[in-house]
């Protein structure tokens, strides 16, 4: 699938994968929704420019949910050789695809919001 297919709401088929619960393990889980947003906005993010905008995010929980973007294939990581090492996290085609997610999201949210 290339995204551009038009899709309707239905339930997997009994034994397969539900795509939006796939979904939700890889994006769902506590701190990486907000890591993919800061990405999408910022663009390219070094470790310490991450962690700093996550108030209360350690620095080991932070690592593993980056090593688990890039695993998932959402992020790329890049080692630049220098004293000291400078690391730096961009999204990858396929996460940035999430932008319309995120989009969506906000819209609901604001409604939300415009309630109260």
């Amino acid at each position: 699938m290339d995204g551009s297919e038009h899709l309707i709401l239905t339930k997997a088929p009994f034994g397969k994968t539900c795509a939006i619960e796939k979904t939700l393990d890889v994006i769902g889980t506590k701190w990486t929704f907000l890591i993919l947003h800061d990405l999408l906005i910022e663009g390219t993010m070094r470790f310490s420019d991450i962690l700093k905008s996550m108030d209360g995010i350690s620095p080991k929980t932070l690592a593993l949910r980056l090593r688990e973007l890039e695993h998932h294939g959402l992020l790329t990581r890049t080692v630049y050789p220098e004293v000291p090492p400078r690391v730096e996290y961009t999204l990858t085609e396929k996460g940035k695809q999430l932008e319309g997610v995120f989009i969506e999201m906000k819209r609901f949210g604001l409604g939300l919001i415009d309630q109260h």
